[in-house]
């Protein structure tokens, strides 16, 4: 999975420079959250959870670039596994993943209009999800406090899908 240019820019609240690039995805181990063809805005330097989808080294080749879903935490870095059991290039096959390894964290999906028929209704639907973010608000409110309920039956819609 190949990395694109970087760009750089100026984070609203001063963080200092926001590292942000393109990435491609190449191969179906993230299927069916990521198809070959997607395009990902990732964030470098950005603090990797459980759960979130990052680009790393390939430990036995660090000139190639992977896409896969951070785990857990292990002694000695983090335990990543493709989306697609059937694809085992993935922490089963080369064990925990350093940290210097982590080059970036995903944080919206762009769909490619690879395959989408022509018709209206294909091209709307097209529209309406090609581009889904990967990193959503992890924010918890006190128990009987409504107003998150909402967010957390569509942050685990997201991530169903």
């Amino acid at each position: 999975m190949p990395e694109r240019a970087p760009t750089g820019g100026r984070g609203a609240q001063g963080e200092g420079l926001l590292r942000v690039g393109l990435a491609e995805v190449y191969n179906p181990s993230m299927v069916p959250v990521l198809r070959p063809g997607d395009q990902l805005v990732v964030r470098y330097g950005s603090a990797v959870r459980p759960g979130d989808i990052v680009v790393l080294r390939h430990p036995f080749q660090h000139d190639l670039l992977i896409v896969k879903r951070a785990v857990e935490r292990r002694a000695g870095g983090w335990w990543v596994r493709g989306d697609n059991p059937r694809v085992r290039n993935d922490s089963r096959e080369f064990g925990v993943v350093p940290d210097e390894l982590v080059v970036a964290r995903a944080w919206l999906r762009l769909r490619s209009p690879r395959g989408v028929q022509r018709s209206v209704s294909s091209v709307a639907r097209w529209v309406l999800g090609s581009v889904r973010p990967l990193v959503l608000p992890r924010l918890s409110a006190p128990a009987g406090d409504s107003r998150l309920s909402g967010l957390s039956r569509l942050s685990r819609r997201l991530r169903a899908r």
